[in-house]
């Protein structure tokens, strides 16, 4: 392929906010070989590991860790990585290792295949988060980890981590779990926790680490100069995806739908004041956010129905709706139109009012 047709210095940016990124483009296989490369260097020989969600609440817990510990290694996973990574561990983590597991939710007992194998090599399997998770995947955990899951409404799980960790933290790092959960709740009562957010999208996992054990929530003026610089092109995304943006009546509720690369919290913001209940952002990659008001609470509810999940007023999801190429060329070219019919037919299952908690 053309390197620059993926090239997003190339592409305008209209374009470029209907199509994924890059790395999309790579092929799976290869990102995975370079993903094993990564896990074994990482954690060989380690006596204390960590598997968290690379955004800023997953990222927390790792510096709090080493603020307690002085060493972690890390292996950074999203939701539908966390599998793979429990198996990286089983394969080349050391005997008597120690880990920890920081703002991840199973979604089945395939993730958690690999567990049983961790338990019996490792000293101890410390588990913090926060979401909303199935009883009989929690039970499984429990079995073979030390599980803490805090109240999805109430704390994020740089709180869990701070609270559950035997060690006195200064107090620039209770402020840091405050920031980080005011932005992982959607609060949004503290400036600063959009920073904390965005540096941790735009950076490495590591740097952001290093910055936020050094400095807490209060980001230095070098990253603050280089989100202002980020924020240009982030703020033409957000754009485009509001202009996008189409109400539907569902049921009791007004649910917001759109489509874009794009930073989805802030879209939802623009489609909450529109008067949306809910909003869905569906992504090029073929992800979606649903992002919930306090009229609508029941995120995690639609999302689990499309292979994802999360918390009451914000969840994730990847409908299972891609079985080539051509599905993804018409995904682009009609912006996510059967992703959005799929998401919107869960609403319509809560229809009678019925929470599934």
């Amino acid at each position: 392929m053309d390197d620059r047709l993926i090239d997003d210095g190339t592409i305008p940016l209209y374009r470029r906010s209907l199509l994924p990124g890059e790395g999309f483009f790579t092929p799976d296989s290869f990102d995975d070989t370079v993903a094993e490369r990564e896990a074994k260097e990482a954690i060989s020989g380690v006596e204390r590991v960590v598997i968290a969600d690379p955004d800023a609440d997953g990222l927390g817990c790792v510096a709090l860790l080493r603020v307690a510990f002085g060493a972690a290694g890390l292996l950074a996973a999203g939701p539908h990585e966390l599998g793979e990574a429990l198996e990286y561990v089983a394969e080349y983590g050391a005997l008597g290792v120690e880990l920890y597991i920081c703002d991840l939710c199973p979604d089945s007992e395939r993730d958690l295949e690999a567990l049983p194998a961790v338990a019996d090599m490792a000293a101890d399997v410390y588990w913090f988060d926060h979401h909303q998770w199935d009883p009989s995947l929690a039970d499984t955990v429990s079995e073979h980890a030390e599980l803490v899951v805090g109240d999805s409404d109430a704390v994020c799980t740089t709180d869990v981590a701070l609270d559950t960790l035997d060690y006195d933290f200064e107090d620039r790092y209770v402020d840091l779990a405050t920031v980080t959960r005011d932005h992982d709740l959607w609060l949004r009562e503290d400036p600063r926790s959009d920073d904390l957010a965005d540096y941790a999208y735009w950076i490495e996992p590591e740097e952001y680490i290093e910055t936020v054990v050094e400095h807490g929530a209060d980001l230095p003026g070098s990253v603050m100069s280089f989100l202002d610089e980020q924020r240009i092109e982030k703020e033409a995304l957000i754009e485009k995806a509001v202009d996008r943006a189409e109400y539907r009546e569902v049921s009791d509720w007004t649910v917001g739908v759109t489509y874009g690369r794009c930073s989805q919290n802030e879209v939802a913001e623009a489609m909450r004041q529109e008067g949306a209940d809910a909003s869905v952002i569906v992504k090029p990659a073929g992800s979606a956010s649903i992002r919930g008001t306090d009229r609508f609470e029941r995120c995690h509810e639609v999302a689990r129905q499309v292979n994802g999940g999360g918390h009451p007023k914000a969840a994730g999801c990847k409908p299972d709706i891609y079985d080539d190429m051509l599905d993804y060329a018409h995904h682009w070219t009609t912006h996510g139109a059967i992703a959005k019919r799929t998401i919107l037919d869960a609403f319509l299952t809560l229809d009678t009012g019925e929470s599934t908690e």
